[in-house]
C-alpha cells in the first residue's frame, strides 16, 4: 500500500501528490466535484482543506477520504497489477 507523504494545491481542482516511495505526479479532481459528498468542494476553501490523513490518506475533515492506492494509479497512469504483482498471480491461477 502507498502513503502520501506531500500534497501540494494547484490551479483548479489538481493536487500535486508525492508518495512514499518518491514518486510524484498530479490529479485532477475536478470531475468529482459536485457529485455526492463531494458537492461541499464547490466551495473551494473547503477543498483547500486538504490534509494527509494517518494512513496515508488525503482527507477533508471527517466528511471525505480518497485512498492513497487510487491516487496512485491515477497519478501515475499504473494499473492495478503494476503495483499489486500478487493480483496478477492470482488471476492466473482463477
Amino acid at each position: 500500500m502507498r502513503k502520501i507523504s506531500e500534497v501540494k494545491l494547484l490551479h483548479g481542482y489538481r493536487l500535486e501528490l508525492v508518495f512514499d516511495d518518491g514518486t510524484r505526479g498530479v490529479v485532477d479532481l475536478s470531475g468529482l466535484v459536485g457529485i455526492g459528498v463531494f458537492a461541499i468542494w464547490r466551495d473551494r476553501r473547503i477543498f483547500e482543506q486538504v490534509r494527509i490523513g494517518s494512513f496515508g490518506e488525503l482527507m477533508w475533515g471527517d466528511q471525505i477520504d480518497l485512498c492513497p492506492d487510487a491516487l496512485y494509479l491515477k497519478a501515475t497512469g499504473k494499473k492495478p497489477e503494476d503495483i499489486f504483482p500478487a493480483l496478477l498471480c492470482e488471476s492466473a491461477h482463477a
